[in-house]
């Protein structure tokens, strides 16, 4: 109901007004000083934003920044189409119904603006069309990673130094310097698997980080465990990389050579893919002796750089 009280007919789309059109062209003028900036995906140019037209586009419920469609009420409050679900179409500025209505003066601003690259301050110094930023940004190297911690849901991003740091201080990660290793994993009962992660191990290698998981789960209906490498960076840079792991005892031998996965792929990701060294209970009891009542494995590898 738009105001006065008078009804407000639903539309699927609402073309702009003369109003609608004046109210974003004098946001555009008045609070922004446009540059000529080229486009670091072709050439092409356009308006480069300041904070004014940027604050336009802000959804006022989430606050990042709308894409088509954006939706309006009869007053012309504006929001972004995910929230205008999570506020059951009503406006949350001033609670009348939203409808269907589209603001298209608003896309077609939008269309002519060129803006940086949220990642800016962290080294990337692109300019995009307002459209394509938003696909540049989930593929942009200059984002942060995420904590490659597999024993917590740790919510800490930042760069690899960053996470560095924090795997040593706030996980007590083991930081070791070399390329290859030989680790002795020991666990008093080996038939409490419950999808335990064990041990994250970090190694300094070629100037690079990277990082040994080794943890028990149930694969199907077998318990396994598995060991496996992630490099600390992008994934056009993990391929440069090799690795070897080796487990055995009483003349047997299991051998696993691979690339080490980018933290980018997700602990889990890498682990549901079984991309790594997978040793099966019975073999892993096996390898242990004795009476197989305590698993006793030793997990060897080397780490090496590709030409």
């Amino acid at each position: 109901m738009a105001p006065g009280g008078s009804a407000c007919k639903e539309v699927l789309e609402s073309y702009p007004t003369v109003s609608d059109y004046e109210i974003a062209t004098a946001e555009l003028e008045t609070n922004s000083k446009p540059t000529r900036a080229t486009n670091g995906l072709g050439g092409q140019q356009g308006i480069y934003s300041t904070n004014g037209v940027h604050e336009l586009l802000e959804c006022p419920v989430c606050t990042c920044l709308m894409y088509p469609p954006i939706h309006q009420c009869p007053n012309g409050h504006t929001l972004c189409s995910n929230c205008k679900i999570r506020v059951h179409q009503c406006c949350p500025t001033c609670r009348y119904d939203l409808g269907n209505i589209r603001c298209l003066a608003l896309e077609k601003v939008a269309e002519s603006l060129e803006l940086p690259c949220t990642y800016q301050a962290l080294g990337c110094n692109d300019i995009f069309p307002y459209y394509s930023k938003l696909k540049h940004e989930q593929h942009c190297r200059f984002r942060p990673y995420n904590c490659p911690y597999a024993g917590s849901e740790c919510s800490v991003t930042g760069d690899i130094p960053t996470l560095v740091e924090h795997l040593k201080d706030d996980h007590k990660v083991d930081m070791h310097d070399g390329c290859t290793f030989n680790h002795r994993y020991v666990k008093s009962n080996p038939h409490e698997v419950e999808n335990a992660t064990w041990m994250l191990t970090v190694f300094n290698c070629f100037g690079r980080q990277f990082c040994l998981h080794f943890e028990a789960f149930q694969l199907g209906m077998a318990p396994v465990y598995m060991a496996f490498l992630r490099f600390m960076g992008d994934d056009n840079e993990a391929k440069k990389f090799s690795y070897s792991l080796e487990v055995g005892a009483n003349g047997r031998k299991l051998i696993w050579q691979g690339i080490p996965r980018s933290i980018r792929d997700s602990h889990k990701k890498v682990r549901d893919s079984q991309d790594g060294l997978i040793i099966q209970r019975n073999m892993a009891l096996y390898f242990s002796g004795g009476e197989r009542q305590e698993l006793k494995l030793r997990v060897t590898g080397r780490i090496w750089k590709e030409e």
